[in-house]
């Protein structure tokens, strides 16, 4: 595994982060992880069980009511479109 160092994050960003370890019970460490992965995450999900693996990832046991229905439904409108061009 690499090692990463991330010098002169804002304090606000760093604030934002340690909260956002908390509520998902990870350590910054590991928060930071994760949104690296998902960042640079080269597959975007395209069926349903993708989105809620991928949700599922993120969020843990912290997943906002609705997001996985928000997601499938931007994925339909999107594909509608795409049908239409």
């Amino acid at each position: 595994m690499a090692v990463l160092t991330i010098r002169n994050v804002p304090a606000a960003v760093h604030h934002r982060l340690r909260a956002r370890a908390i509520t998902t019970g990870r350590s910054m460490e590991a928060e930071a992880r994760v949104i690296l992965a998902a960042a640079v995450q080269d597959v975007v999900p395209e069926s349903p069980l993708e989105i809620r693996d991928w949700v599922d990832t993120l969020y843990g046991d912290q997943k906002p009511a609705g997001v996985v229905d928000s997601l499938l439904g931007e994925r339909r409108q999107e594909a509608a479109d795409d049908a239409r061009a």
